[in-house]
């Protein structure tokens, strides 16, 4: 397993991730499923678990919770807030009320005192920069938390904060938490500069392209992978975006071969070989997965193989760019653009 710093913050953290949103209900794992494998990541050398109050409405926390017991301090433990948890108008979003409870909610579902790691899992557009980093920092000085990031946010907002945070004498966010695979590479034109500008870590989550380059989606074969089921608009082969993929993906199928490399080797060497990313965020949903996915903890890709990868997406490319979570609200709903 290799090691990177967290951004500025001195904490080494492995260039694999253990995500758990597959815990629990979203990905129909148990707790004995968990148990096994936050065990078999952590004897890989694995030492970041990152998860978030809304998987399967905190039993994604629960299940990490029970399955770190007795080893806490082998682990930098991640989690995020933002997202709704209930129906309720201020049961969501990054003001300090909700954040204060959320937090409390997610540390008592852990079993811990304090998360390494706390993010915001989405911008929240309803409130300002100094309101949530305000919150955060008075959490963060309280001991509940060590570092507070962002996930998702465009890069303009990343800049914002980050402003605000100097404006305001502020502690600030020092990792992002962004998509990024061989697929969707538009975060190389404009979210990873500004992380390297301000020196924040770079989390990568679905650097498989959700399932797309797992080696179990090929052209002429049937598609039965779990995210096909949950999201079968993503694979359906009528959709031009998803044409392209597949055609990215039997091109990179061949790359691989070529290199001795599985998809997956080829899909998070890929992700870590670049300079601003800290780690790549792996989310198994079976200990085979986990296995797999371990295969490729020390994957270093040549020059020869980047660039092969480079001529079939080209970099700063997002192959689906309407799957993206960081566009501006703005561009997805009229009423901002016209009123």
């Amino acid at each position: 397993m290799q090691y990177r710093t967290l951004g500025r913050t001195g904490v080494q953290v492995s260039t694999l991730v253990l995500g758990a949103m597959n815990f629990g209900r979203i990905g129909d794992t148990t707790q004995r499923d968990a148990d096994a494998m936050v065990g078999a990541a952590l004897d890989a050398g694995i030492n970041l678990i990152d998860t978030a109050d809304r998987y399967s409405d905190g039993q994604s926390e629960e299940m990490v919770g029970k399955a770190i017991a007795g080893r806490r301090d082998d682990i930098v433990l991640a989690t995020k807030a933002v997202m709704p948890m209930s129906e309720k108008p201020n049961h969501r979003g990054s003001s300090r009320r909700w954040l204060y409870t959320a937090l409390h909610d997610s540390l008592r579902r852990l079993g811990v005192d304090h998360v390494d790691l706390y993010q915001m899992h989405r911008w929240d557009p309803a409130t300002g920069d100094e309101e949530t980093l305000s919150a955060l920092t008075d959490l963060q000085r309280a001991g509940k938390i060590r570092y507070f990031g962002s996930s998702t946010f465009p890069a303009y907002r990343i800049v914002q904060a980050q402003w605000a945070a100097r404006e305001h004498r502020l502690s600030r966010y020092v990792t992002e938490q962004p998509s990024y695979s061989i697929l969707q590479r538009g975060i190389e034109a404009h979210v990873l500069p500004a992380t390297q500008e301000y020196g924040m870590g770079v989390l990568a989550w679905s650097p498989l392209a959700s399932g797309w380059l797992s080696g179990a989606v090929r052209a002429g074969r049937e598609i039965t992978t779990n995210r096909s089921a949950v999201l079968p608009e993503r694979f359906d082969l009528t959709i031009a975006s998803n044409r392209a993929r597949m055609d990215a993906v039997e091109r990179l199928a061949v790359v691989a071969d070529e290199a001795g490399l599985t998809m997956i080797q080829l899909a998070l060497g890929f992700v870590t070989a670049h300079p601003a990313v800290t780690g790549a965020i792996i989310g198994p949903r079976t200990m085979g997965h986990l296995e797999s996915q371990l295969a490729a903890a020390d994957t270093v890709l040549p020059a020869d193989v980047l660039d092969a990868i480079d001529a079939i997406v080209a970099p700063g490319t997002d192959l689906a760019a309407h799957e993206k979570f960081d566009t501006p609200p703005a561009l997805l709903e009229s009423a901002l653009r016209r009123r």
